[in-house]
């Protein structure tokens, strides 16, 4: 399964050359909070959230858990508020070899929620798991040449030999790892929550450990880690909490814990945000009011300021972030046909979807790739932009015609198309606008709103025809989102386990655009090289860019701008461009 977002979840290329390494890196991480202080304000944090669909670090692909697992487990370096700058957490020092292929940390003396204490042979354990559980989704991100690329050994039908993996505990607080290739990503890439420590042992799906727990239990009931908060309670229809972690390694929070009602219907959101049962909270655009934002620019970017007065009076503290992400409808390629796809590409206007239908609440998407992780820049991605095959910012129904009759449907015999959004009114709305401006072109299409864990599902399974989703960037570099892309890689038969890409299925495409995606995938996979590669990479990605309109497979809506509200008893730091499920709530306070 992709990292799809609901969001979904999930900064950029750091280049030092050989013998500097040490230096440059040791001198930009830091730790999180050197002082052990006590928790002062007492009280529960309420925020809302959407489904979520697994605790276990590795399973895990969504924001709604990402939000709640990044309150419990820790990796070797976090972005701190979901800032754009990696820092060090339970790794206390990081030294880095001449060739950059060995890193090796010092860990921090840490606890975990059980009492037992952090050690480096939990670190290898919980990477083994990532590369050799048949439970993770992830494997790709500490195996795959363009991610972390960690040393491992293969067996004949290319499956990672059990034990084998670079990674080795050289004491109790001395972990280090060996990587294939370096990779001037590889702290950001860390920081991925797939790369948590969890206690040696607790589950045992990888060879060598009985395991605690059955991992469906780690999945749902059990969650052990090191974080601010410990586990408490999820109940998948209606609620997720987490108490405070008084033995925490760093800051000691300054609330009681955290609890998040899981609600997926816009309107029961926006009213239980109003009726003050949540403390900090988005608003749905149906409710939104882009007049109601007084704001000033800080110098992330960030609009900073306030919102209201709401309809219950109050005025809300206010912040506005643009994110490295991108929402999109997409089809299951042979489900659809090709001329079905490219006409509803000539009848998009995501400028009028955007002003209109989104409030302004993002930067229109031509490209999948966000132009700050966009190759070779922002002005290469308004460059390539300018030779978009469809109209750019218009409805063209002419062209969209001629490809619905060349398909061999009309309005009298039109093709039948069904859309599936997760539950979001504004999607349905976007949906419907869509479904107007096919009206007498022959195409047909039905609306469906499903709960994200099921539109995920189904997704799995290849039973979508054309859905909506979206994609947010765990660091600003474009091989984080091009990889699902890969048509190999888009195969549902083998989802969740053996296929990460999007719900595409487009290996079945034989088009001359799904070879070039595929070739150029492959480029990419064989110039893995930090700097000497770059250039062939970034070309591979336009490639793959290209592709994806001319098959049209996937057509990107916009890049949002992530809006946080809060009543004013509330204090919490603004996010970064990373997100706020990367948020962690230890330094929260509440006054009430």
């Amino acid at each position: 399964m992709a990292n799809e977002i609901d969001q979904s979840r999930r900064t950029f290329l750091k280049t030092a050359g050989a013998g500097a390494a040490v230096a440059t890196f040791a001198g930009c991480i830091t730790d999180e909070d050197p002082s052990e202080e006590e928790g002062g304000d007492e009280g529960i944090l309420n925020r809302i959230n959407s489904t979520m669909t697994s605790l276990d670090p590795i399973q895990s692909t969504d924001t709604a858990s990402g939000e709640v697992i990044n309150q419990i487990y820790e990796g070797l370096t976090y972005f701190p508020n979901g800032g754009a700058e990696v820092e060090n957490l339970l790794a206390e020092e990081v030294e880095i070899s001449d060739d950059l292929l060995t890193y090796t940390f010092t860990l921090k003396e840490a606890e975990y929620h059980d009492g037992t204490e952090l050690t480096a042979d939990d670190f290898v354990y919980a990477f083994r798991r990532l590369a050799e559980s048949e439970n993770s989704e992830r494997a790709n991100f500490i195996l795959g040449d363009i991610f972390l690329a960690i040393e491992h050994e293969t067996d004949d039908d290319g499956a990672v030999v059990p034990e084998s993996i670079g990674a080795e505990a050289i004491d109790d607080r001395t972990f280090e790892i060996t990587l294939r290739s370096a990779n001037p990503n590889a702290l950001d890439l860390l920081s991925y929550d797939s790369f948590s420590a969890i206690p040696e042992g607790i589950v045992g799906d990888i060879e060598g450990y009985d395991g605690e727990y059955e991992h469906s239990e780690f999945a749902s009931e059990v969650a052990v880690g090191t974080g601010p908060f410990e586990f408490d309670n999820w109940d998948p229809d209606a609620e997720a909490e987490v108490s405070t972690f008084d033995d925490y390694h760093g800051s000691v929070a300054n609330i009681d814990g955290v609890h998040w009602q899981i609600l997926e219907d816009d309107t029961a959101h926006f009213t239980y945000a109003m009726n003050r049962s949540a403390d900090v909270f988005s608003i749905p655009t149906a409710d939104y009011d882009q007049s109601l934002i007084d704001a000033e620019t800080d110098d992330e970017g960030r609009e900073i300021g306030e919102y209201g007065p709401v309809e219950n009076g109050d005025m809300l503290d206010y912040v506005g972030v643009p994110q490295l992400s991108t929402y999109y409808f997409a089809f299951n390629a042979p489900s659809v046909p090709v001329e079905i796809r490219q006409a509803i590409a000539y009848v998009l206007d995501r400028e009028e979807l955007v002003q209109n239908i989104f409030e302004g609440r993002g930067e229109e998407a031509v490209t999948f790739t966000p132009p700050g992780a966009f190759p070779g820049g922002p002005e290469r991605r308004d460059e390539f932009i300018e030779d978009y095959p469809y109209e750019l910012f218009e409805t063209d129904r002419d062209a969209a015609r001629d490809l619905i009759e060349s398909a061999g449907y009309d309005d009298d015999d039109p093709y039948e198309l069904t859309l599936t959004t997760y539950e979001s009114e504004v999607f349905q709305e976007a949906g419907r606008d869509l479904r107007d401006k096919l009206a007498g072109l022959g195409v047909d299409l039905q609306l469906e709103e499903t709960p994200f864990a099921t539109l995920q599902e189904q997704g799995e399974n290849g039973n979508l025809e054309f859905y909506s989703l979206g994609w947010t960037w765990s660091w600003p570099a474009a091989d984080y989102g091009m990889f699902g892309f890969e048509p190999e890689n888009t195969n549902t038969s083998l989802m969740p386990g053996d296929a990460s890409g999007y719900y595409l299925d487009w290996h079945e495409e034989d088009s001359d655009a799904s070879a070039m995606a595929q070739e150029a995938w492959e480029t990419v996979e064989a110039n893995p090289e930090p700097e000497e590669g770059q250039e062939a990479r970034n070309e591979a990605y336009i490639d793959m860019e290209q592709a994806i309109w001319d098959d049209a497979v996937m057509l990107p809506l916009y890049h949002e701008i992530a809006e946080q509200f809060n009543y004013q008893h509330v204090d919490i730091e603004p996010f970064g461009t990373m997100g706020d499920y990367l948020q962690r709530y230890n330094n929260v306070t509440l006054d009430e």
